[in-house]
């Protein structure tokens, strides 16, 4: 198994990778830990133990394995980034823009103007746009 499929295999370890690339590649094991957990929407303290559980008998282990991180002493390093992960990780700095924020506004332009121009087909078009737009604007993880 390569690392690329090691990282995509499983969501806690794409949000370590993105979490680690916001921050210059190193964090501590609980900022790693409090992120993950309010991403997953559960921040109690039973879900935050298993989530650090989880990172340090499986997660971590397994990204070392692959060259991917390094831990020691409580602090997780980003060693490297495999180029075929990256296809499937949206990346924006703090201030920009996301694609699916963009399209998501470039569709609701859309369907401005096919309400203006009566033009029902546009209309239901960018309908559809917008909807795909949203659902990936919500599932693509943006680190503040």
């Amino acid at each position: 198994m390569g690392a690329a499929t090691t990282i995509l295999g499983n969501d806690r370890r794409m949000l370590m990778i993105e979490f680690l690339h916001r921050r210059e590649g190193r964090a501590e094991l609980r900022d790693l830990v409090e992120f993950i957990a309010e991403r997953e929407g559960d921040t109690d303290r039973r879900h935050r133990k298993s989530v650090y559980v989880s990172l340090v008998q499986t997660h971590i282990p397994k990204l070392e394995r692959e060259g991917v991180v390094s831990f020691n002493r409580g602090v997780v390093t980003l060693l490297k980034i495999p180029e075929d992960v990256t296809v499937y990780m949206e990346v924006v700095n703090r201030h920009d823009i996301s694609w699916s924020a963009f399209y998501t506004g470039t569709s609701l332009i859309f369907i401005a103007a096919g309400l203006l121009l009566g033009n029902p087909h546009l209309t239901m078009a960018a309908l559809v746009y917008l909807g795909i737009s949203m659902i990936h604007h919500w599932k693509v993880r943006r680190i503040p």
